[in-house]
């Protein structure tokens, strides 16, 4: 089993960095100790911890709307284009579960023929969650689902939301979006899942990219004839990667980019520094998005000679992005603050995108 996980492309302070990383390497251990060997049940069992964690922005620690209320977005995929997601839901303990219960409910017949939903939102994924055996015990007051953290942060930029000051305040509420992911694979089978809390002062009903088909997450196995397998999780605006498709995009460009002959390397760097420009940050700009944040989590699974090489990738715009990685063959997780140097943002002049990204093998 290998897992990696993530707390989101923002500005993560260092005042939170110890238990950030302590939530990132639970999350990591949890995933491996499911017994079943179902990358679904890892990264479902990885994202619950991080739910359940009020320094991230997802389950418990999500930001509020501008209300005041929590509504989450939650979806989670395998390599085999089962799927599953929830939006804007309030009183749901572990939005993920909802959407692995809804990816299994997917799977099963009906008797008039209808076709089964891949997103269920608001009142309508509650009411799935409250009937459904898998998560009706995750139900809880909507109440208990706002930390004292987010409410304080809520607070603050509530006060200021009208204030002519805001640019003075010395604090940005745009790197306070935390989204939360797990990309896994057992043997050579992916998947990929995806939690958010939203934007801070969101409009109540606002559906994320972590609940959008193809946005927040994206995974596939190796098909007959190929090499290599993937699974993604993406952080960021959530509007601005909706629209771009981004985990379906990385997806589609694996497939497209698979190399005919089976001496040729297959480049997963050039893969998403071009799906990361081209499809995501160029648009973006030319939307009037000053400054697109996005942040991808990539696990790839490539056929070699001997073993499988595993490997993660992470790449993003935004200052920081928070990652943990370890495997059933190294089950010591390894959590890092990924840092942007600042040199990055001179690299491609010309779009100025400041792409920073790195890998490990795992």
């Amino acid at each position: 089993m290998f897992i990696a996980v993530h707390g989101g492309a923002g500005s993560h302070s260092s005042s939170t960095e110890k238990e950030l990383k302590q939530a990132l390497r639970l999350a990591c251990k949890k995933a491996l100790d499911t017994s079943s060997n179902s990358p679904l049940d890892a990264a479902e069992a990885a994202i619950s911890v991080l739910e359940d964690d009020p320094h991230l922005n997802a389950g418990y620690g999500s930001n509020l709307t501008l209300q005041g209320t929590v509504e989450c977005d939650a979806a989670i995929m395998d390599g085999n284009s089962h799927f599953g997601s929830v939006g804007a839901v309030s009183g749901v303990k572990n939005p993920i579960h909802v959407a692995r219960a809804l990816l299994e409910h997917s799977q099963t017949s009906d008797t008039l023929g209808r076709i089964p939903p891949l997103t269920l939102v608001s009142s309508g994924a509650h009411s799935f969650a409250s009937n459904n055996p898998r998560t009706s015990s995750g139900i809880v007051d909507k109440e208990a689902m706002i930390s004292p953290r987010a409410k304080d942060r809520w607070l603050y930029w509530k006060q200021r939301l009208s204030s002519a000051s805001i640019e003075d305040s010395g604090k940005n509420m745009y790197d306070l979006q935390d989204t939360v992911g797990a990309v896994t694979s057992c043997f050579g089978e992916m998947a990929s899942g995806v939690s958010s809390g939203g934007l801070l002062l969101k409009m109540e009903g606002r559906l994320g990219e972590a609940a959008a088909f193809g946005a927040g997450c994206w995974a596939q196995n190796i098909l007959a004839g190929r090499r290599i397998g993937m699974a993604c999780s993406i952080s960021g605006t959530g509007e601005y990667i909706t629209r771009s498709g981004l985990a379906r995009a990385l997806g589609k460009a694996f497939e497209a980019l698979e190399p005919v002959d089976p001496t040729e390397d297959i480049d997963p760097h050039v893969v998403m520094q071009k799906i990361l420009i081209d499809e995501f940050w160029k648009p973006s700009k030319d939307l009037g998005e000053p400054g697109p944040s996005a942040g991808i989590l990539l696990m790839t699974y490539e056929v070699g000679d001997g073993e499988p090489i595993v490997r993660v990738w992470c790449a993003f715009t935004t200052q920081t992005m928070a990652i943990a990685y370890a495997s059933s063959r190294n089950p010591n997780p390894k959590a890092l603050i990924l840092r942007r140097p600042n040199a990055t943002a001179s690299l491609r002049p010309d779009d100025k995108a400041p792409v920073y990204m790195t890998a490990f093998t795992l």
